[in-house]
Formats: C-alpha cells, sequence, structure tokens
C-alpha cells in the first residue's frame, strides 16, 4: 500500500491538516477493506519521518516513539505511526498479516516534480534544470544545507518490498509485528546533494542557502540490519 499524500518541508508546512486528514483517512479505508475482504497479505509503506528528530544514529526499528517528533512534518508522521499501530492492531485482533515497511528517501522515474510539494531530490533537479534553460543568476536552497539524508533507488525499494512480501510474516505475533526498515545505509548532505545535481545539470550560476527557512531533521539514517539479518 503505497497510495499517500506526500511531500517535502515546504508541503508538509503549508498543508498540515491536508496531510494528516487525507492519510489516515486513505490507511483507514484501505486496511479495514483488506481486513473485511480477506486480503491474504498487505504490505503498509511508512516512511523514516516517523523516528523523533534527534534520535540516535543509525535509526533502528525500535526507536519508534522514542523522542519528540520533527516539528515540520509531524501531522504526516503521526499519520504514518497511526498506520503501524493499525496493522498492528488488526494483526492481534483479527489474526491478519499486515506487514509495515519504512522506506528512506527514495528517487526514480515517474518521480514527483511539481515545484511546491516534491521532495528534495526531484524538486532540486527541476530547480536547477529551469535555471539553467533561463539563465537564472542563482539557486537558493532552504536551510544551512548542513543536514544529512539516505536515497534509495525505486527499483531497489520495489525488490526489497517483494522480498518481505515473500519472507516476512506476522502472523501470530502477540504485539501484531514490528515494521521494517528500508535504506541504502548510504548519507550525503544537503549541500553535496545540491552540488552534485549543479554539476550533473551543467548549471554555472551560484548555489545560496536561505538561513532563515528551517532544516528539518538533522539527519536521517536507518539502521536496516533487521533487514539484512533475513537475506536481502
Amino acid at each position: 500500500m503505497a497510495a499517500a499524500k506526500v511531500g517535502g518541508i515546504h508541503a508538509n508546512n503549508t498543508y498540515p491538516a491536508e496531510f494528516i486528514f487525507s492519510n489516515i483517512q486513505i490507511q483507514n479505508n484501505v486496511i479495514d477493506a483488506c481486513y473485511r475482504f480477506k486480503t491474504k497479505k498487505l504490505l503498509f509503506l511508512g516512511s523514516s519521518c516517523i523516528y523523533p528528530k534527534f534520535a540516535k544514529q543509525p535509526m533502528d526499528e525500535s526507536q519508534l516513539l522514542d523522542g519528540k517528533l520533527e516539528p515540520t512534518n509531524e501531522p504526516y508522521a503521526v499519520a504514518k505511526i497511526a498506520g503501524i499501530v493499525m496493522c498492528q492492531s488488526y494483526n492481534r485482533q483479527y489474526g491478519t498479516n499486515f506487514i509495515s515497511v519504512m522506506p528512506t528517501n527514495l528517487y526514480g522515474p515517474g518521480d514527483n516534480y511539481h515545484p511546491e510539494n516534491s521532495h528534495v531530490l526531484p524538486a532540486l533537479i527541476r530547480r536547477f534544470y529551469e535555471a539553467k534553460i533561463k539563465n537564472l543568476p542563482e539557486v537558493v536552497v532552504w536551510g544551512t544545507g548542513k543536514p544529512l539524508r539516505e536515497f534509495l533507488y525505486s527499483d531497489d525499494m520495489g525488490h526489497a518490498c517483494v522480498f518481505l512480501m515473500k519472507n516476512y510474516d506476522v502472523t501470530g505475533d502477540p504485539k501484531g509485528g514490528e515494521h521494517v526498515n528500508v535504506g541504502s545505509g548510504i548519507e550525503v548532505s544537503i549541500r553535496e546533494l545540491a552540488e552534485t545535481i549543479k554539476e550533473v545539470v551543467g548549471y554555472q550560476g551560484l548555489l545560496t542557502f536561505d538561513l532563515t527557512k528551517p532544516d528539518g531533521t538533522p539527519r536521517k539514517l536507518l539502521d536496516v540490519s533487521k533487514l539484512h539479518k533475513m537475506g536481502w
């Protein structure tokens, strides 16, 4: 289950009510329908933003609800946490096999390049490309550029999902089953990401950072040892 309302830091800041309402509504409808229509197995996709803002790095599954969330995406994170708990609750009460998977930041073909609600990597690609073709003097990026982020190619995420559907079951777990992290284990700063995209696109103008804008979570690196122990 990948259906969700998603976006970057700007979209989360601008539309907090829509992010929490839409995502909880989607989850409620789909998860309950899967139970009522006796779906054999469901994979619910969450997000690495479910973990506390200052979580110990890398973040393992046990750190869920272990501290305060990042305020800029708290409504979205709360919705995703609700989805995890809903899957666990249905598993406990009804014996369903609904697993939850937490991916890191994804990128790949068919990405969302919307100027307001895209995630950081496609957003930067679009901004540098447009700046190049319009011959703009600079590209301004929010924050300090210091936050560290992890990225995973969409096909790799797809492979991980298929692997988990075949190899991870939670039926009979008295706690309803723990979620599983999926990531690359490699992190890069926002500054490094912007500089790389600038070079690849061939933009010759300036790269500047707007220090009046928020950075978001300072670091988000997933511990994927649980997944690796399964054989992925």
